[in-house]
């Protein structure tokens, strides 16, 4: 038999086309005006759709799609509970919110008529997508059997307080804050426009997402081995123990190694490996609002990439780069490792027969050959006052 996949969320959000058109039939809807929208739903949209369904006299369909975003975008939780609150500014008789079970494809013309098509066997007349340049003569509506209805972008004009149409504003209008310069606002605690979204979806976005001084966040230091890695990630740990603020974890390199990685060498898929399951344990210590303090020698500028884009999704991310010469590191040898891939005994050893790529823009660049330990440790404790993470 065919089985319908186990979706535990928002169970009544979720309708079959055959279960939305008996619904709209049942409460006497004929005109239908099928709204796709991926992101949140702020004022700027909200205003656009009632001028929608007021153009094309026909109630609502809120479908927003519930597929996952780009890594730092906004959770499909959060999302579906934003939906729900905006929602509440229609009228409770001219709109209905569904979620559509859709992953993203493509993007263009075909992708608006796959996603009007869609609306179509759902039960919509008309069809309302976020999307600035479309251009309905490539195609004859008549043959879809449902009308795509335009999207003109939407400006805020402070003197009258409403929005418009971009197209139709001269001059003190004011744009919607793009979604990554929203994020980025609501993480490092900057006010949003009153204007720009409603108060109930940004309570529900700093839950998810709250200020710096509330987020989790990972202290990454990597460098070469002797760089002094170590050394700085205990004695921030030490700190952090001492003041209890929050929650706070040591992944250093031997840890990791011993506990979480004995089973692995020092292959490059094995370091890869190594440093992603460092990566994967500090986002979920981050995403619960704890603080990781990681000190691997990751020497993969890619594979730090990636844990970077994985993290950021929960918190904020540091890179601390122990930029100490190699010729320094060599002089702290304290177990002949250096030595040892000098005489060809140690194969593959990072800074000797296998590169360490340096990080082009680390939140902190420090040269331990002339500080002392403290004062490196300063340094971090200095950039994370600055950035808000501790205050």
């Amino acid at each position: 038999g065919i089985q319908l996949p186990l979706r535990p969320a928002f169970k009544r959000l979720r309708h079959t086309p055959a279960e939305m058109r008996l619904l709209f039939e049942k409460l006497g809807w004929r005109r239908i005006l099928g709204f796709h929208i991926s992101g949140i739903l702020h004022r700027a949209q909200f205003e656009m759709s009632l001028k929608a369904m007021s153009d094309v006299k026909a109630n609502l369909l809120l479908h927003p799609a519930a597929y996952a975003l780009r890594p730092g975008d906004i959770d499909y939780y959060t999302r579906m509970r934003c939906y729900q609150a905006a929602s509440a500014y229609y009228h409770p008789n001219m709109m209905i919110l569904s979620i559509l079970p859709l992953f993203m494809r493509g993007s263009g013309l075909r992708k608006i008529l796959w996603n009007a098509l869609i609306r179509k066997n759902y039960g919509c007349t008309h069809f309302l997508m976020e999307h600035k340049d479309l251009d309905k003569n490539k195609f004859k509506q008549e043959d879809l059997g449902i009308q795509i209805v335009n999207f003109d972008e939407s400006v805020y004009v402070p003197d009258e307080k409403i929005f418009m149409p971009a197209k139709k504003a001269t001059q003190g209008f004011q744009r919607p804050l793009p979604e990554n310069k929203f994020l980025h606002r609501l993480r490092t605690g900057r006010p949003i426009p009153a204007w720009h979204s409603f108060p109930e979806v940004i309570k529900e976005i700093q839950h998810a997402h709250p200020p710096r001084n509330q987020q989790g966040f990972t202290i990454f230091c990597t460098g070469l081995s002797g760089a002094g890695k170590s050394t700085i990630a205990r004695l921030v740990y030490a700190h952090f123990m001492e003041i209890r603020s929050r929650p706070v974890t040591l992944l250093d390199g031997d840890i990791v190694r011993h506990n979480l990685s004995n089973e692995l060498g020092f292959s490059k898929e094995h370091r890869d490996i190594n440093v992603n399951r460092i990566g994967f344990v500090a986002a979920q210590i981050t995403k619960n609002r704890g603080i990781a303090i990681c000190a691997p020698i990751a020497p993969y500028a890619a594979t730090r990439f990636q844990i970077r884009q994985l993290i950021e999704t929960y918190g904020g991310f540091i890179e601390v780069y122990m930029a100490t010469p190699l010729e320094e590191c060599e002089k702290r040898d304290r177990k002949g490792l250096y030595a040892k891939a000098r005489a060809g005994m140690l194969k593959g050893f990072t800074g000797i027969d296998d590169p360490y790529e340096p990080p082009e823009n680390p939140e902190i660049r420090i040269n331990t050959t002339d500080i002392t330990p403290d004062e490196a440790a300063q340094e971090v404790f200095l950039f994370l006052d600055q950035a808000g993470y501790l205050r």
